[in-house]
């Protein structure tokens, strides 16, 4: 195939799309591979501000004859979502809900909507869109349509391809039309009137006709049947449906431009029974009888293999403490009108099939709170599985096959005993049992030549397993090149053959997503890894302890699942959700960390450590660390661009901010000088502008205002003898730089609470820091030496195993995470890593028994910083905050948006306030005047105060500081909290006419001198 003239594709599509035209390195990068094994650098990519403008697109490589892929959320585990094409990326404008008709219960969309989004905006009319597939809060309608998506929800509802009415398409050749049912008077109506919408329609007529006993007698009749072109829908019987032949399709056949969907009424009551069995296969083989006997909304299995990876992981143990007792479950939930109604519906199957709710194996709830729990460890599995505590590389291949439900667990031995001849070591089985779909990952060796034949060898033995058991090699998640050369293995060659004539129908010239269903290309080719893989191995600064010492294994953990494109809940991504771009989520960032790997012949980044698109990818990175808890697969982005920046700038010249905000802390040591003269050349007309300017800050930030005396300094005025570090009841009180130097009333705070609380605090009063500002700026040799000189002031607590209480989140989170990973052979890293504790689990954990914190009895509106929600995690603060007696609203809303320095430097501020503007500063305007704002990290006090929210946020050792004096005011409680002032405007003025007068009267000088001379 001769490749398209993609200069002249490009500059066509700039003159002719509104909307972002990239064919740079960084954003073919980005876009090069989904969530599955496969890898394909597109030609470029096309975000169309709308969808007309998208179908302009299409008209363009039209002309030039370039190949097309339709892209959502691009979470395709199949690799239908990665070719050497020009890449139309709906999702970022085209997201509409164009209308609703509630009493036809229908909607019409475009289709870059999330599928979260649209339910939120249906809510009001108590709809939904019924199939919910795991990755609901980030997956697109459009994706959807195309891979016929279902979930554990399809139980009720059935498959996208059930819940579409009628699609707006537009086929390569630009025939544009909506299609839907189509009775016989339509057909020949459409038929008569020429063209090319009655070739296509002759076409249908023709296949539909010719295969009918073909489809009828080659289709297996189960639930899950998603592999193939969905010919059945053309079956007189199932109305001619046009729309339903093309779900599924993969963007191989039709653009889908708009989506007409069915709705269903959102279920007002629920209720899940969850029994316990011995084994998987066990649990498989009781489905049948559990369906003679009810009809649940869903019926969800996992088995002890997940459990165990959970357990291992530490993660979703709550969901795991909800189980009964077993080693595999199934979840069966109700739905209905009433709660008495789901109620009953569950206990009538446990009567039914002889069990009882008293039993240790069984647990019944209708507690939606606690439901959600024991869903969230099946809703997990992909993410679980993906990257097991073993370090094994899991990967898809033969990840959602589907048989009958009756004949599932016998299906399961057999599939059992296969992974045994091939010796791939008990991988997890799970998935929608009700439909008898199986969910798995398997140990694939995908990096030798041995290990991809083995690998084929396998998919195709697997697939003459499944076509055994009447079943279908894709339930959920579609063919693309896993299963497309797999086909003719289930429906034979006849009915591919007729494949390949509706592809031919709809795209003659093959430029739709091609290489997937039809023609494919094969399952061992263009994969991510492969024989021919070999990336650079670098050397690197950080260890990488958990990623078997390698930065390569640390980049790997993302396998696409795009977690970090979700719009609401948790940290990740914060830079995503305010530039809806895939380069600005962790997704998009792992790609283009492996694309410079340069491990294969085609990699788009071809320079390395120096690489100018992987550095604008990593620049919108807030290093906030929402990653490294809420993604998955635990990908740590902000280490990873600690280590980039760390070799990108190596032996030259930084940006100015690296400088100015990357060592603060020295900054911050010498404004001791003259305190208020810095804050007020900081904040000095002219000068202040000047000065950020030089230093690389945005103009739009203010300084924040140095203390006139920092809380080390007060310490040592106060003379106090410092406690025997051996002492039970000491504790050593972290003065970090934020604390120390900007807030020192917090600090003050907290002693007075640990001693009230009966412990003796020490503080260091030599200088000690903990590098973050370095680490966060790559600068991570001089944080290395940062931290030895803080070990060495430290280490008579050390060796004594004294507490060191952290009050500033970030800081407390590099002693705990990234010092271990930067100097994993310090003894007294490691030390310090066990002993340095947050100020709540100090308390909650470790204060006598008989203590109790001074009562608030108030509202509070809590954000937590983001490294706390990341590392040390929020459970002390909650349970001490319950204890005070604070009725705590722990906001959901993600970052802050400032994250250290990076809200700070210049061009960030946009996306900064963005970022807040998505719910933290919105949140807290909300908060009632007599309640409290808290925020222990300095960044979210900061953004909180400098957002026009009108509030000023406490550290929670404040409240509690403030608690033991009495009883707050009622109206803005934080008003007693001790903050520096800001320099008076006559001492602004004074400073900028004094700086004035410096420079003219050296600019009188100079003159002199060189008039003499």
């Amino acid at each position: 195939m001769t490749p398209p003239d993609t200069s002249g594709l490009e500059a066509a599509l700039r003159a002719e799309v509104d909307g972002e035209v990239r064919f740079d390195a960084g954003s073919r990068g980005a876009y090069a591979t989904d969530g599955s094994n496969y890898r394909q650098v597109p030609l470029g990519v096309v975000v169309p501000r709308t969808v007309e403008e998208g179908a302009r697109a299409l008209s363009a490589c039209a002309r030039f004859d370039a190949p097309v892929l339709s892209r959502g959320g691009g979470t395709s585990l199949a690799g239908q979502s990665t070719n050497t094409a020009v890449v139309i990326d709906w999702s970022k404008y085209c997201t509409r809900l164009i209308s609703v008709d509630p009493v036809r219960r229908t909607c019409v969309v475009e289709p870059g909507i999330v599928l979260d989004e649209l339910n939120r905006q249906l809510a009001s009319h108590k709809l939904q869109f019924g199939p919910k597939p795991s990755t609901h809060s980030h997956c697109a309608l459009g994706g959807m349509i195309g891979n016929n998506s279902c979930g554990a929800s399809a139980q009720a509802y059935g498959k996208t391809v059930d819940n579409v009415r009628r699609l707006e398409i537009r086929t390569y050749d630009g025939q544009r039309a909506w299609v839907g049912p189509t009775p016989p008077d339509e057909r020949a109506r459409i038929i008569s009137g020429g063209g090319r919408l009655a070739e296509i329609y002759a076409g249908l007529d023709r296949i539909a006709t010719e295969y009918l006993a073909d489809i009828r007698r080659g289709y297996p009749k189960i639930p899950r049947r998603v592999s193939g072109y969905n010919l059945d829908s053309l079956l007189p019987e199932n109305g001619f449906d046009v729309a339903r032949a093309l779900v599924g399709s993969e963007g191989t056949l039709v653009t889908v431009l708009r989506a007409e969907l069915d709705l269903v009424p959102v279920p007002p009551y629920q209720s899940l029974l969850v029994l316990g069995y011995d084994d998987i296969c066990a649990a498989a083989d009781d489905v049948p009888r559990l369906l003679e006997h009810c009809s649940p909304s869903q019926l969800e299995a996992l088995d002890d293999r997940m459990a165990q990876l959970m357990r291992e992981e530490g993660a979703y143990l709550d969901s795991l403490d909800a189980l009964p007792e077993g080693r595999s479950w199934l979840l069966v939930q109700y739905s209905g009108d009433t709660q008495e109604d789901v109620d009953e519906q569950a206990h009538a199957l446990l009567r039914a099939v002889g069990r009882d709710e008293k039993e240790s194996a069984v647990a019944f709830s209708d507690d939606p709170e606690r439901e959600q729990k024991m869903l969230k460890a099946r809703e997990a599995g992909l993410g679980v599985t993906a990257r097991p505590p073993d370090d094994r590389e899991t990967w898809e291949g033969w990840e959602d096959s589907a048989v009958p439900p009756e004949r599932l667990g016998d299906y399961l031995r057999d599939l059992k005993h296969l992974f045994d001849e091939f010796d791939y070591d008990h991988p997890s089985l799970y998935g929608h049992f009700g439909q008898g779909c199986v969910h798995t990952r398997i140990p694939f060796d995908l990096r030798t030549a041995d290990g991809v034949a083995h690998f084929r060898r396998f998919v195709e033995r697997a697939a003459d397993l499944v076509a055994s058991y009447g079943g279908s090699l894709s339930g959920e998640h579609g063919d693309g090149q896993s299963r497309g050369e797999l086909l003719t293995r289930m429906f034979g060659e006849r009915l591919v053959t007729a494949f390949g004539e509706l592809k031919a129908l709809f795209d003659p010239r093959d430029r739709m997503n091609p290489g997937k269903i039809v023609r494919p290309n094969p399952v061992d080719g263009q994969l991510r890894l492969g024989p021919g893989w070999r990336p650079v191995t670098p050397a690197t600064h950080f260890d990488f302890p958990e990623d078997e010492h390698s930065f390569n294994r640390a980049v790997m953990r993302c396998v696409g699942i795009g977690n970090c494109r979700s719009h609401s809940g948790g940290v990740m991504c914060p830079s995503y959700r305010a530039t809806m771009e895939e380069e600005h989520s962790t997704r998009g960032r792992a790609r283009l960390l492996f694309e410079m790997l340069d491990g294969h012949a085609d990699s788009a980044i071809k320079d390395g450590w120096r690489s100018t698109a992987v550095r604008d990818a990593l620049d919108l990175c807030l290093a906030c660390k929402g990653c490294k808890s809420d993604c998955p697969t635990g990908v740590d982005m902000a280490t990873l661009k600690a280590e980039f920046l760390a070799h990108h700038y190596e032996g030259r010249m930084r940006p100015a901010a690296h400088y100015a905000l990357g060592r603060l802390p020295v900054w911050a040591r010498l404004s001791r000088l003259a305190p208020s003269l810095v804050n007020s050349a900081l904040h000095a007309p002219g000068l202040a502008r000047a000065g950020k300017r030089l230093a690389g800050v945005d103009g739009a930030r203010s300084a924040p205002v140095f203390a006139g005396k920092s809380f080390v300094q007060a310490w040592r005025a106060q003379g106090r003898e410092q406690p025997d570090p051996a002492d039970p009841r000491t504790v050593v009180l972290w003065p970090d730089t934020f604390t120390n130097y900007f807030h020192p009333a917090i600090a003050a705070s907290a002693v007075r609470v640990l001693e009230d609380a009966g412990f003796r605090v020490a503080v260091p009063t030599e200088p000690v820091c903990c590098g973050l500002t370095w680490i966060s700026t790559g600068q991570l040799p001089a944080a290395k030496k940062v931290l030895a000189r803080t070990f060495a002031v430290l280490r008579p607590y050390l060796e004594a195993g004294t507490p060191v209480i952290g009050l500033e989140p970030s800081c407390t989170a590099v002693f705990r995470a990234d010092a271990p990973e930067l100097m994993p052979a310090d003894q007294d890293v490691r030390r310090l890593a066990g002993q340095v504790r947050t100020f709540a689990e100090q308390l909650v954990h470790h204060a006598p028994g008989d203590w109790r914190p001074p009562q608030l009895a108030r509202q509070a509106t809590v954000q937590t910083h983001c490294h706390q929600h990341a590392v040390m995690k929020f459970d002390a603060d909650e349970e001490l905050m319950r204890r005070a007696h604070l009725d705590a609203d722990v906001l959901d809303e993600g970052c802050c948006g400032l994250a250290g320095n990076f809200g700070f430097e210049r061009g960030h501020h946009e996306v900064s306030m963005a970022v807040a503007e998505l719910g933290v500063l919105p949140s807290v305007r909300a908060a009632a005047p007599d309640s409290l704002v808290l925020a222990d990290g300095f960044s979210c006090r900061t953004q909180i105060e400098e957002g026009g929210t009108g509030r000023r946020a406490l550290h929670l050792a404040e409240a509690l500081a403030l608690a033991l004096d009495g009883n707050l005011p009622s109206d803005h409680p934080e008003r007693l909290a001790d903050r520096p002032p800001e320099p008076s405007p006559a001492a602004r003025w004074a400073t900028t006419a004094s700086a004035a007068a410096l420079g003219a009267g050296a600019a009188y000088g100079l003159g002199r001198l060189r008039r003499r001379a």
